[in-house]
Formats: structure tokens, sequence, C-alpha cells
């Protein structure tokens, strides 16, 4: 039986990351209440390619 809630994963990309044109991408996968967060995550994470923490926000 699947599970009810508010809760859902969501996708973390790291944005200066992207924006550099490096190869490759650095993503996180965490989940939120989407009742009480309407709006889109955005937390700092670390980038193991750029080797620092840089803000990581939320796709999709």
């Amino acid at each position: 039986m699947a599970k009810k809630g508010n809760r859902v994963q969501v996708i973390m990309e790291c944005t200066e990351h992207k924006n550099s044109g490096m190869s490759g991408t650095s993503r996180y996968i965490t989940t939120k209440n989407k009742k009480n967060t309407t709006e889109r995550l955005e937390l700092k994470k670390y980038n193991p390619i750029l080797k620092r923490v840089t803000v990581h926000k939320e796709i999709k």
C-alpha cells in the first residue's frame, strides 16, 4: 500500500556548476513537505567537483 502524506522527493542541482560550463553535475535528492513549503527549495550543499559549498536549487 502506498504512503499517504504531503512529503515529496525533490532533486537539488548546483547552480554554480551548471553556469561554469564544466562537465558533470552535482545533484542531491531530499524530501520536503509540499503543504508547508510551496516554493522551491534553495540550500547550501557541498559540490565534490568544485570542492566547495555552493547553492543548490530545486529542479522540477
